[in-house]
């Protein structure tokens, strides 16, 4: 054969001749302390109510939720991510079951405490859209828009009855202007220095989130396409995330994260703080139908998602698979 170039002395096939060569020179690892499991906990239940459009996930009853959380850290899951679900009668224009101490959210956050201590990074949904009649993220003004400054002191109030629950992280979602820099203080206020804050950095208005909101019982009238970021801009993430860090956030998220890897690329290369994405409900209910209708594998295409994701960047994956993904790595990683 005549030689071209490097060939025949370059044969980058070598390195892939077997699964054992193969995993001996990958780039990139998972591991469950990657993981961040995402949890629904509905009020006024007493057995789990599957999600229709997430196979597999729950909205769970307190009990259930302590289950989960402690075969959380079984697995070796690093975190849990913990969304209430209040009885619709509780809802009101402005969301005051997500700052009430004794809301759904905020007992669910003591469970779990209760449950595993410090054993599982406790974290929680700081947004009032669960909370809300209009569904909307934040307090609405005369006429019908969201008002950004009058929800941040709605938010102000969240962070601190979270962080009296015990919460180890918050996670402020809403996209309002000021957010982390208000809940910063707010905790400052109130001799919470330690509880960290997980920015929301860029969040997309996104087609991905529709079973979420079937997972939280969304009350959402119209689109969040004002607060949340627009799919076609890039630059813009970056803008938030200057803003973000210069506020006091501890670690940034990219969401959704299969759709937006460009964007969880540039801002992993930007920072020196904890990147995470979140692997969010549509993206895990594509896969999960696609698996069903016998159209792909369903364990390899979910792996080889977290995989491409934390390739991109992400230090911290949130996903819906994270127990069960943990599981199959234990066993992997202590196979090794």
């Amino acid at each position: 054969m005549t030689a071209y170039g490097s060939f025949p002395g370059a044969r980058p096939r070598r390195l892939r001749t077997t699964p054992t060569m193969r995993r001996m020179v990958a780039e990139t690892r998972l591991h469950p302390a990657d993981l961040i499991l995402p949890a629904f906990v509905r009020e006024g239940v007493s057995e789990p109510v599957p999600i229709r459009a997430m196979p597999g996930v729950v909205q769970h009853t307190r009990d259930t939720l302590r289950k989960a959380a402690a075969e959380a850290v079984e697995a070796g899951v690093s975190g849990i991510m913990l969304f209430g679900v209040p009885e619709d009668s509780k809802k009101d224009a402005a969301g005051t079951a997500g700052t009430d101490p004794d809301g759904i959210l905020q007992v669910a956050i003591r469970d779990v405490r209760a449950e595993v201590g410090d054993e599982l990074v406790i974290m929680s949904d700081l947004c009032l859209d669960e909370y809300t009649d209009h569904g909307h993220c934040g307090v609405l003004d005369a006429e019908g828009r969201v008002d950004n400054d009058a929800t941040l002191e709605r938010y102000a109030e969240m962070a601190q009855v979270q962080a009296d629950a015990g919460v180890h992280v918050v996670g402020p979602s809403g996209m309002m202007d000021g957010q982390v820099g208000v809940v910063r203080d707010a905790l400052d206020t109130i001799g919470k220095e330690d509880v960290a804050i997980l920015a929301y950095t860029a969040k997309y208005a996104s087609a991905f989130y529709g079973p979420f909101r079937e997972a939280v019982g969304s009350s959402l009238r119209g689109d969040r396409k004002t607060y949340q970021q627009d799919s076609a801009n890039a630059r813009e993430s970056m803008r938030e995330l200057a803003l973000d860090l210069d506020e006091g956030a501890d670690m940034v998220m990219v969401k959704p994260a299969g759709p937006y890897l460009d964007i969880l690329a540039k801002v992993a290369d930007a920072v020196d703080v904890p990147v995470a994405a979140y692997q969010i409900s549509g993206e895990y209910a594509m896969i999960e139908a696609a698996a069903e209708k016998g159209w792909i594998e369903r364990d390899k295409a979910i792996l080889e998602s977290l995989t491409g994701i934390k390739r991109a960047g992400a230090q911290m994956i949130l996903t819906y698979w994270a127990t069960e993904v943990a599981q199959r790595l234990g066993r992997s990683w202590s196979g090794r």
